[in-house]
């Protein structure tokens, strides 16, 4: 939340807060008022009626970029709420819109049995919708859209398809099996086809995408939790698989992304589930660093390639830079670097070399050119050299890192277990002296302004 006194003109703000029955409230410049149930947080849990009523608005700026709000949709007689997809319906197809406020329509799993008052119910798919910005939410009273259709079917991934004005949703059914569905007006739904997906499991994503630098090429893409991936073409009924499964991700901290449609600039933003350990923190786990996709041509053929989104670099703070310089075995140009948050992009020819890397916060990060495969932890990925140089890009965060190679063909995004007594950065190199033609380290401040 905002306060009055440092936000842009437009931005809702904290006016005044208040406690009733160890529920928090915010009144807000908007006129509405928000609240949550204190003991919902682990700090506020162990405060006592007497401390929560001294509670006080003491945020400076921006204190939250994604603003959260109370719980949205709970649990029921249908099952506990799992995950899904949400659609801004634009052309009201499912008539719940009000006055000029279109409808956000929310289509998710409820798993039956999850709760004492589902007990004996199977999974199924329903719709909930707010017309207030997402502030409040009413389901659906037909719920649910999709009955029912086999073992726990979930994780409902809801698209516009424009040439045929309608609505396809892709999910997952059992084992490696997906269905899409297509509708009219988000609460009736056909079976379409079958998409088999080996390997993979749970967290459909299905979307199309350009084909860069091949005018009016497109392919449709299919991927599941694990962000394994297919390459295809759908017909509006039917998607056919050109080649695939291919590995998207090669970390240990991915699973269950989306990706955002409608982005105005036309850009496919994928934001994954981060699997992260936060020892004493009063959350679990993370949302990822946005990547932007785009489908590339390879020597393999058509792939997908992953490079953190541009707006990454409006939080560089201080910029390091070399050209043409020689990593001699024992010299470290990093040493003395302080910080927790780089952004650090290196064209590297290892030359003679057997291993070349950095040591990121006591975790090594290692390119093999023997082996051309970039290796961090026990998670590897092939990466060949080009004309005798790889490109490494790795963005470090707090408690995770995303690593990226040769602008994109390899996506590498892990935990990062910090250890406060190492250098934050350093260099090293096995044999030989490889050369750093290009070497970038900007220093990053906190996208939260802290």
């Amino acid at each position: 939340m905002t306060t009055a006194d440092s936000i842009p003109a437009n931005e809702p703000a904290a006016l005044r807060v208040w406690v009733d029955q160890r529920t928090v409230f915010l009144e807000l410049t908007d006129g509405r008022i928000i609240g949550f149930p204190a003991d919902r947080f682990k700090i506020l849990k162990k405060a006592t009626n007497e401390q929560l009523q001294k509670v006080t608005l003491e945020l400076d700026g921006f204190a939250l970029r994604w603003e959260e709000l109370d719980e949205a949709i709970c649990p029921d007689h249908l099952g506990t709420i799992f995950s899904g997809s949400a659609v801004v319906d634009e052309s009201n197809t499912a008539g719940f819109a009000r006055g000029s406020d279109k409808a956000i329509v929310c289509i998710y799993t409820a798993a039956g049995g999850a709760n004492r008052q589902s007990t004996g119910v199977p999974f199924s798919q329903c719709l909930s919708f707010s017309t207030d910005r997402g502030r409040t939410w009413t389901k659906y009273d037909k719920n649910p859209v999709l009955p029912h259709i086999v073992a726990s079917n979930r994780d409902p991934k809801v698209i516009w398809y424009p040439p045929q004005k309608k609505w396809v949703l892709a999910l997952y059914l059992d084992g490696n099996d997906y269905a899409l569905f297509d509708s009219r007006d988000l609460k009736s739904w056909h079976r379409m086809c079958e998409v088999k997906l080996p390997d993979d499991s749970e967290c459909p994503e299905f979307f199309e995408i350009p084909v860069v630098g091949q005018t009016g090429e497109s392919r449709w893409v299919f991927y599941g939790g694990k962000g394994l991936y297919l390459i295809g073409r759908f017909d509006g009924c039917k998607f056919t698989p050109e080649s695939g499964p291919h590995q998207l991700n090669f970390g240990n901290c991915f699973y269950a992304s989306q990706t955002f449609n409608g982005v105005p600039d036309g850009r496919r933003i994928l934001v994954p589930w981060g699997q992260v350990t936060l020892p004493g923190m009063p959350f679990n786990q993370m949302m990822g660093f946005p990547i932007e996709l785009t489908m590339r041509s390879t020597a393999d053929g058509l792939r997908l390639f992953a490079l953190p989104v541009r707006e990454v670099e409006t939080l560089r703070v201080k910029k390091h830079a070399w050209k043409d310089a020689l990593l001699k075995p024992g010299e470290d140009m990093l040493s003395g670097m302080k910080g927790e948050l780089f952004d650090i992009a290196v064209d590297l020819a290892p030359g003679r070399s057997t291993e070349v890397g950095f040591v990121i916060r006591g975790t090594p990060v290692v390119y093999s050119a023997e082996k051309q495969e970039l290796v961090c932890g026990d998670k590897r990925g092939h990466l060949a050299m080009i004309e005798g140089r790889v490109r490494l890009r790795i963005l470090v965060d707090r408690v995770s890192m995303d690593m990226f190679g040769n602008d994109g063909r390899l996506y590498m995004p892990m935990q990062l277990q910090p250890r406060a007594e190492v250098p934050a950065l350093s260099l090293f190199c096995k044999e030989g002296v490889p050369r750093a033609v290009t070497m970038e380290v900007n220093e990053l401040k906190s996208a939260w302004g802290r």
